[in-house]
């Protein structure tokens, strides 16, 4: 049995702000098992009849619930009017904590009339961050990590077993896209799908999606959008301040996890040029974690030289964060460049190498070091 502290305070700390908390996340990817991990609730599977049978009238069902009393509706989008049930919840008895899960964004679930605008307050669970690893997985190989992805039970699997992946692909697309979003057209989606997988941390091209996946180039972004809602695949737009040179107008695209960015590419191990690649996927997660309500960016010009993340920050302040296996192999030119620019911010290089942080200057750059527990982001 594994443990989730982290998400357990990040729970806590979030019915501070609201009665509700909307936890979100692909499939299999753990909500179920954390939710339960929360001590005293009443728990409740929106998938059974009878659960929904019970929550038809959810007057009567909140009345016979004592004051402070914890309610999990897990997998809430399969009732038939999941809204209501929230909406009283937060307007009539916020007295109660109440917590809902899905698959997908909210407002992505069709049966979502109501927004629930200023009641909730929303999670994206991640698949397992690097950091929960050691303790609260006993998994130590950053390899292993990346190679098997952050799905708890292929994470917890001495090897990696493909039919896994192919499995939670076919549900993905039968139970959140084909549910969720109406698409019909199962071959041309699931093989967008793996295309994007393989590409996962390059320049979305949608003009060459749609040559490769046999799609026009409207459904191509259409399709994207609901795996974007899904938690599929996450856009990283390009940072700029009005610079002549830097690239404005094309996002890059990321995979949700690893373990299916090799699945896709069909590796069985890792090799020494593909951790890189995957180390700005496990970072990326952390950051998404850390900054809830802040947009996250790349950086890069039109002769090449790049920032793996920016963070905006209050006024003019820029994060840069740069990703590195290994953190001797840094080459400062880039963020140098990007510094002659955007003055104000901190510089990360962030790697599993490091153990406990430490800074370098590079002329008037001063570099920060560090693993990614250590971002000051997760203290937020």
């Amino acid at each position: 049995m594994y443990t989730r502290p982290f998400w357990i305070q990040r729970i806590e700390q979030a019915w501070k702000k609201r009665s509700i908390v909307w936890l979100s996340g692909v499939r299999r990817v753990g909500k179920t098992t954390l939710a339960r991990m929360l001590l005293d609730t009443v728990y409740l599977n929106c998938d059974l009849p009878s659960v929904c049978r019970m929550l038809t009238d959810p007057e009567s069902f909140y009345d016979g619930l004592k004051k402070g009393t914890t309610v999990v509706f897990d997998e809430v989008h399969r009732l038939d009017d999941p809204s209501r049930l929230l909406k009283i919840a937060a307007d009539v008895y916020p007295h109660l904590k109440v917590l809902a899960t899905g698959s997908s964004t909210l407002v992505a679930t069709r049966k979502f009339r109501d927004s629930l605008t200023g009641r909730k307050h929303m999670i994206y669970l991640p698949p397992v961050l690097w950091m929960e690893c050691p303790g609260g997985f006993g998994i130590t190989d950053i390899d292993h990590r990346l190679l098997h992805g952050g799905l708890p039970e292929s994470l917890l699997s001495q090897k990696k077993e493909a039919a896994f992946f192919s499995e939670w692909m076919d549900s993905f697309y039968a139970r959140d896209i084909q549910e969720l979003f109406g698409i019909r057209n199962r071959t041309g989606f699931m093989k967008l799908l793996h295309l994007l997988m393989r590409q996962s941390g390059g320049f979305i091209d949608y003009t060459n999606l749609a040559q490769l996946s046999e799609l026009s180039r409207p459904t191509v972004k259409a399709h994207v959008e609901a795996m974007c809602a899904a938690h599929a695949v996450f856009m990283l737009p390009p940072f700029h301040g009005g610079g002549r040179r830097e690239i404005t107008q094309r996002p890059k695209c990321y995979a949700f996890d690893t373990g299916f960015v090799t699945f896709a590419k069909g590796w069985d191990s890792i090799r020494e040029e593909d951790r890189g690649l995957l180390w700005e996927h496990l970072v990326l997660d952390t950051l998404r974690t850390g900054t809830e309500n802040r947009t996250i960016y790349y950086w890069k010009d039109k002769t090449g030289r790049e920032v793996d993340f920016v963070i905006k920050g209050n006024g003019r302040q820029v994060d840069a964060v740069e990703c590195k296996i290994n953190p001797d192999r840094f080459e400062p030119e880039s963020l140098t460049i990007f510094r002659e620019n955007y003055l104000e911010g901190k510089n990360y290089v962030v790697s599993p190498a490091v153990k406990t942080p430490y800074q370098q200057r590079f002329g008037k750059l001063t570099v920060r070091y560090c693993n990614v527990n250590h971002l000051p982001c997760l203290e937020a």
